[in-house]
């Protein structure tokens, strides 16, 4: 990815800057005349006056990258539009929806830590490192990362997959969830599938990561080995659950995200 992160501008600018523009959860992109959705704004002058909590990301290339939110009640500027980043998938490049999600994860960051959360007064943004201070008790606050483990349970040549009662459409995937406060990764990764599925895990290997930025996950996978125990559900989290062979595994994550890499490396590490 050619995109090198920084907290300043450099003292003279190149190319003119591209801005993600964010209000609640939604991206503002323009479309061209060939309907491709370019995911970024150059230089909106036109209503730059009133964009807040900016944050300077890094460069793309030789093009500096910037993020701002867009107030709430603000009107959609003419010929704009708001798109959720999930809606991305798969229609811009891939580089570009990575930049636009570590946006989208400072911008929320900033906004929601505008005052300071001990004695209440305005926070500022650090001159020297990503981080607000607030001046009177001089509490420093880092952006959010909430850590997250997603694991691929394999028994034998079969992988655990279920739907979960947060997807929106019917694919399966491997096993998720926030670590607690107080716990390692492996732990997380035992209690997630047992409180999910009543499944005992070990053998527990580290597999790769992936930040998810929806707004402030970082997704760490693992492997794991099924130990004992028969699949239990917790309806509250899980509409179903199943272990799968490779060639014949239900409809599954599209290709950017961290689960899917744990279920293609299981069918090709298992296909006969």
């Amino acid at each position: 990815m050619n995109f090198v992160p920084a907290l300043h501008p450099p003292p003279v600018a190149g190319r003119p800057p591209w801005w993600f523009v964010f209000q609640n959860n939604r991206l503002l992109v323009r479309r061209s005349a060939t309907d491709e959705i370019l995911p970024y704004l150059v230089s909106p002058v036109e209503f730059e006056s009133i964009l807040v909590e900016r944050q300077y990301l890094g460069t793309y290339g030789s093009t500096g990258c910037y993020t701002a939110w867009l107030p709430a009640g603000a009107p959609q500027p003419e010929g704009l539009e708001f798109v959720g980043l999930r809606q991305l998938f798969g229609v811009v490049e891939e580089d570009l929806l990575w930049i636009a999600g570590r946006a989208n994860q400072l911008v929320h960051w900033a906004v929601n830590h505008r005052f300071c959360g001990r004695c209440g007064q305005l926070a500022r943004d650090k001159e020297d490192e990503r981080a607000r201070i607030c001046d009177a008790c001089r509490l420093v606050y880092y952006p959010r990362i909430s850590p997250a483990v997603i694991v691929a349970v394999v028994r034998g040549d079969r992988l655990l997959l279920a739907r979960s009662t947060r997807f929106t459409s019917s694919f399966h995937s491997v096993l998720a969830g926030f670590v607690e406060t107080g716990e390692t990764l492996e732990e997380a990764v035992r209690r997630e599938v047992f409180e999910e599925v009543g499944i005992d895990v070990h053998n527990i290997r580290y597999f790769g990561s992936q930040p998810w930025p929806f707004p402030d996950s970082l997704m760490v996978a693992f492997t794991a080995e099924y130990a004992g125990g028969e699949i239990t559900l917790d309806d509250d989290e899980i509409v179903t659950a199943d272990w799968y062979h490779a060639a014949d595994l239900p409809r599954v994550p599209g290709k950017i995200s961290i689960a899917r890499r744990l279920i293609d490396w299981f069918a090709e590490t298992y296909s006969d």
